[in-house]
């Protein structure tokens, strides 16, 4: 028999996490119970929920998906569960899910709310699969051309796998701006080129997308943009005041400034995908081994409310593993059908 309570990751007030157990009432039909293997910590967003920096105006749109609470505190938040379904009708009993989820070891979700793990990605690169689907609708946003020179400035998560994407299409010139050097490695484990500083890289780009999180990031966007050049807008700054300078050669070359943001499909693709769709196609994308460089670390569940604070302050944080079980063993025994 499955437990009846859960252990939940809550936020109850800035900078301070706790495990808080969660009870598990009984499962409605067309709903599964998932014991979670692996979620991923997002440094960016989660950050900024963790250090209350997330704007009043904002408050319903930040909503994730099963999120507990109210913004700024308490709050249960988390977007990137991997788990086994444990109960539910047969045909799903055993699978390797991913969730929109918060962090917390078992839940209890609507089988509309999973898509099925491809069997080639390893249940660890699989909590990339929310970063995977925002670098996908961004590269929709962007619509990068053959041959095109793109600068993608900010090699976090986000922006290095928007850079992997765009590299992919024929003869594109892919460039990453970041002054962080522990992003050397990184970059070069994905095989991509990298420029510590802007007056290290390239001019008259076709087109720049912005995902460092900084205003001065976008700065250097305009700076690089080449005449009627497109510049791509991922960051979200939470409540910082950005000021762009819209003078210089902005009008003159006739510069594109555009936002992208995962909570909405790129207006191309809405008439034929919806998010589950968009979700199964940011699976399948992991299915590439150099991608685990993405993923700079991993902690238990249990040591989650010491460590969360500590991983969201590094800056060598890319996306950070939390591991619910501490042998392979203790998902034996646990499978029931409806």
């Amino acid at each position: 028999m499955t437990k009846h309570h859960a252990q939940a990751f809550w936020i109850p007030h800035r900078r301070h996490g706790e495990l808080i157990e969660a009870p598990l009432h009984g499962r409605p039909d067309g709903t599964l119970r998932v014991k979670t293997r692996y979620s991923g910590i997002s440094k960016g967003t989660e950050g900024l929920v963790f250090n209350g920096r997330v704007p009043k105006s904002e408050f319903e749109r930040m909503q994730a998906p099963f999120q507990e609470g109210t913004f700024p505190f308490p709050v249960k938040y988390g977007y990137s569960c991997v788990g086994t379904v444990i109960e539910g009708p047969a045909h799903w009993l055993g699978k390797t899910v991913f969730a929109l989820h918060p962090h917390q070891d078992v839940f209890d979700v609507p089988s509309s709310s999973v898509v099925v793990v491809p069997d080639k990605v390893p249940a660890e690169r699989a909590i990339l699969a929310a970063n995977m689907e925002t670098a996908l609708n961004g590269c929709w946003d962007a619509a990068p051309l053959a041959g095109e020179r793109i600068t993608v400035i900010g090699a976090g998560v986000v922006g290095a796998l928007v850079a992997y994407l765009c590299s992919k299409v024929p003869g594109t010139d892919v460039e990453v701006v970041d002054p962080n050097k522990t992003r050397c490695t990184l970059l070069s484990q994905l095989n991509l080129h990298h420029v510590l500083d802007q007056s290290e890289a390239s001019g008259e780009r076709d087109l720049i997308i912005h995902a460092s999180g900084r205003p001065e990031g976008l700065c250097t966007a305009l700076e690089l943009a080449g005449m009627e050049a497109r510049i791509i807008e991922m960051s979200w700054y939470g409540d910082t005041p950005v000021e762009v300078p819209l003078g210089q050669a902005f009008h003159a070359k006739r510069l594109t400034l555009r936002s992208s943001q995962v909570g909405a499909l790129a207006p191309c693709q809405k008439p034929r995908w919806d998010y589950g769709r968009r979700l199964a196609k940011a699976l399948e994308l992991l299915n590439d081994p150099i991608l685990d460089h993405l993923i700079s670390g991993e902690s238990l569940f249990s040591s989650l409310p010491k460590r969360y604070g500590v991983i969201l302050d590094d800056d060598a944080t890319l996306c950070h593993r939390v591991r619910y079980t501490a042998s392979p063993n203790d998902e034996q025994g646990l499978l029931c059908s409806a």
